[in-house]
C-alpha cells in the first residue's frame, strides 16, 4: 500500500490547515503521526474503515480526523494551530486492529507543517 500525503505548508498561529492522504488501495485503518524537532514521532489520530477513531489527548479538540472510503482518503483538520504544532506530519496505515489504533505497517513520506507566531 502506498500513501501520498498533501496539504502541509506554512500557516500563522491560531490558523487552520487540512492534511489529506490517499492510499493506493482500501485499507482497514489510516491515520496521522507527527515528529516535532528534537522529539520522537507521536501518534495523533487514526480512523478505521467503519469510522471508529482515536485521537491523542494532546490534540483532541483541535484536530479532527475523517475518512472518505470511496476515495481511500484520510484527512486531518487542524485548528487553532500554535508554533508547537510545527512538525513533519506522516500519514500511516495498517491492515490490523491494534491497541489504540496505532499504525505500523505502511508509512507515507512526511509533509512539513510550519506554524509561525
Amino acid at each position: 500500500v502506498q500513501l501520498q500525503a498533501f496539504g502541509g505548508g506554512l500557516v500563522q498561529a491560531v490558523g487552520s490547515l487540512r492534511l489529506s492522504c490517499t492510499a493506493s488501495e482500501s485499507i482497514f485503518c489510516m491515520g496521522w503521526y507527527r515528529q516535532r524537532p528534537g522529539n520522537e514521532r507521536e501518534f495523533l489520530a487514526a480512523i478505521t474503515i467503519n469510522r471508529s477513531h482515536n485521537t491523542a489527548d494532546a490534540v483532541k479538540g483541535r484536530f479532527t480526523i475523517s475518512r472518505d472510503n470511496a476515495k481511500n482518503t484520510v484527512s486531518l483538520q487542524m485548528n487553532n494551530l500554535t508554533p508547537e504544532d510545527t512538525a513533519v506530519y506522516y500519514c500511516a496505515a495498517d491492515s490490523k486492529l491494534r491497541i489504540g489504533l496505532e499504525l505500523q505497517e505502511y508509512w507515507g513520506h512526511g509533509t512539513h507543517v510550519t506554524v509561525s507566531s
